[in-house]
């Protein structure tokens, strides 16, 4: 645990990182937790640290209002809720538990590598420049469909949309609907804990 404080005190005040750290490695093994198992290891702090790690999109609430993608997810902090963690964000805790480093690029050639993903080394080019193209956490299809030509991955742009949601690197953002129009393609946030720390 030590190891994964010493992770997200990278990119986080030491005592956040101190009250985070035994909740994501409590959740790290099965993937999930429960509200009342947050609260018997942050007590009073419970709020405020399910709503840092959701901040984060390293914790997502199970519950959602209709299609299941995070800005659906409705965070409620009360007993019989349960909160899962992302596969990229578990990839995430599981490597910095073991180095104390929080590797944002390991981590993604760690869960394209558990799909059997061919491309699995361009993966943290292909999000890298996604990050460096997005404005506001925003990226749109388009974008994307550029970057993959770009990277030589043009032939896979819809599997490698699946894949980047499922990995829960990228969800799509419903509410910028009137943006997406403007665009005239769907928008995607690209999940925070990837454009943080860094070895």
């Amino acid at each position: 645990m030590d190891e994964l404080q010493k992770a997200l005190n990278s990119f986080l005040k030491t005592e956040d990182a101190h009250k985070l750290a035994p909740l994501l490695e409590k959740a790290v093994g099965t993937g999930k937790i429960s509200y009342q198992e947050a609260r018997r290891i942050v007590n009073d702090d419970v709020e405020d640290v399910l709503i840092l790690a959701y901040s984060f999109r390293l914790l997502l609430p199970v519950r959602a209002a209709k299609s299941g993608d995070w800005e659906d997810r409705m965070l409620i902090p009360q007993p019989g809720e349960e909160y899962e963690m992302p596969n990229v964000a578990r990839h995430l805790v599981k490597a910095a538990n073991g180095t104390g480093q929080w590797d944002p690029e390991a981590a993604i050639v760690g869960v394209f590598d558990n799909i059997g993903d061919p491309d699995s080394d361009k993966m943290p080019i292909l999000v890298g420049r996604m990050a460096s193209e997005m404005k506001g956490r925003r990226i749109s299809g388009v974008q994307i469909k550029r970057i993959c030509t770009e990277l030589g991955l043009g032939d896979r742009v819809d599997p490698l949309l699946s894949e980047l949601k499922a990995c829960g690197i990228m969800s799509p953002k419903l509410s910028s609907l009137t943006e997406a129009s403007r665009e005239g393609s769907p928008i995607y946030e690209l999940n925070p804990s990837l454009l943080v720390g860094g070895r």
